[in-house]
């Protein structure tokens, strides 16, 4: 079914765009860090130029190996939200865990977010899973979603994996389809 991006455009939800990803060193860093971030600044750029809605999580766990009071936990200069575009704060995985997040899910009329950014693995997953189960509409952008890096040596084959799963709660979509349908998207 294809439905209009001017009369009902999707929310374009950038999942934890956060400097704490890119850090060489870091566990949570991401292998392909740059390349992800660029397709997500060419995502954020058409949403922002179309005045379509666009939405920021930020992963603020209280573990010991995530400071908050860390520059690390910081937005990635490019992808900082703008006024206008809402933000929430998730302490768990899923984007579910903060009560303001659920509260607005709950409230707006049509729910279809397009997922993008980092965590592919913890946030992109758990909150395409939590929003499965609520009847929320997810599309995940796999080129412009990635992955931690994996404890294992096989990094491709875990992100394939982490991508089937997902598959199973969400629809898939490349950043170039997107773009290219930009004035309708498949839902």
């Amino acid at each position: 079914m294809l439905a209009s991006m001017q009369d009902d455009p999707p929310i374009l939800v950038c999942a934890d765009l956060q400097v704490e990803y890119l850090t060489p060193g870091r566990r949570h860093v991401v292998l392909d860090g740059d390349a992800v971030t660029a397709r997500c600044l060419e995502l954020l750029t058409l949403w922002r130029s179309n005045l379509w809605p666009v939405m920021h999580l930020k992963r603020i766990a209280q573990a010991a190996w995530f400071n908050p009071a860390s520059g690390l936990t910081d937005w990635i200069a490019e992808t900082r939200p703008r006024p206008g575009e809402m933000t929430f704060e998730h302490p768990l995985p899923s984007a579910y865990s903060s009560s303001r997040f659920v509260d607005y899910m709950s409230s707006i009329r049509t729910t279809r977010c397009i997922l993008i950014g980092f965590s592919l693995d913890e946030t992109i997953l758990a909150t395409a899973v939590d929003g499965f189960h609520r009847s929320h509409r997810y599309q995940v952008v796999t080129d412009a979603a990635a992955c931690r890096q994996p404890g294992t040596d096989d990094a491709a084959a875990y992100r394939h994996a982490v991508v089937n799963v997902i598959g199973n709660f969400a629809t898939m979509q490349s950043s170039a389809e997107l773009i290219r349908t930009s004035g309708a998207v498949a839902v």
